[in-house]
């Protein structure tokens, strides 16, 4: 190596030279640690002072654009912004319930699920749609089915968060499932089903959140605000569930800023 070169990128290890047998080959493999670190000396001086990266400039046309939201929730609309002390109420009954979840989730998780009940992998995003909302909302067929003296049909209908299921969710698993039903109502309208199974994903969560289930809930919350402003029939009880929602987010898990100011 020249000696300028070894000047700006000194030895590690004092590397005395050494004398190689004169039918040493640098293109085959080194057979002894000498003629590794001769090896190594030589690929080294054969680098370039500078590198140029060929980069396509087509292949990043399509990953240029990244909407980033960082605005707060749009008001309630006019006379359904919740009030203070109902807010409070729901952050304490929401503590209770987590409470309760984590002090009993080594006895649900021992129980066993029932026969009908197959949990999809954490991979499966079209699975665990269907798994939650039901193939009825997932398909979105309307029609009511003519059986229903045969009992629930919970493939159609969707199952419910039952503690014997959610308990068996690990932190990852419950993160990934929240991803997929906000991707969902990012597309679509707001079901109560999707609204039990957000209650109790938002109830599983660890505290401190995890940088991506931060993003989520806050991502969840705008979505919340922004369903709530174009409800047309003002649907008292769906607006409620929509503010419990944004009430969670911003006032038990500290996203203040997303708060609905009280009435």
């Amino acid at each position: 190596m020249e000696s300028g070169i070894e000047e700006l990128m000194p030895r590690l290890l004092p590397v005395e030279d050494c004398d190689l047998a004169e039918d040493f080959d640098p293109t085959v493999p080194p057979r002894t640690p000498q003629e590794y670190l001769k090896r190594v000396q030589i690929e080294a001086a054969r680098c370039p002072d500078v590198v140029v990266a060929q980069i396509d400039p087509r292949k990043l046309r399509k990953k240029q654009t990244v909407n980033v939201s960082i605005s707060g929730c749009q008001p309630a609309p006019e006379g359904y912004s919740p009030t203070l002390k109902w807010q409070q109420q729901q952050v304490a009954n929401f503590s209770a319930v987590r409470q309760s979840l984590n002090k009993h989730r080594n006895h649900w998780q021992s129980q066993h699920l029932d026969s009908n009940v197959t949990m999809p992998k954490p991979e499966d995003e079209e699975g665990w749609k269907k798994f939650c909302l039901g193939e009825r909302i997932y398909s979105e067929i309307d029609t009511q089915s003519n059986d229903e003296s045969l009992g629930i049909d919970y493939i159609k209908v969707g199952f419910p968060p039952l503690l014997s299921i959610v308990s068996r969710m690990n932190q990852a698993t419950v993160t990934t499932v929240l991803e997929y039903l906000i991707g969902w109502f990012g597309e679509k309208k707001f079901t109560p089903e999707l609204g039990r199974w957000l209650y109790a994903l938002l109830a599983c969560l660890e505290k401190p959140l995890l940088p991506e289930a931060h993003s989520l809930i806050r991502q969840l919350a705008r979505r919340c605000s922004e369903v709530r402003v174009l409800e047309e029939n003002k649907n008292e009880e769906q607006i409620s569930a929509l503010n419990l929602i944004i009430c969670l987010v911003s006032r038990y898990f500290d996203q203040r800023d997303l708060a609905d100011e009280p009435s």
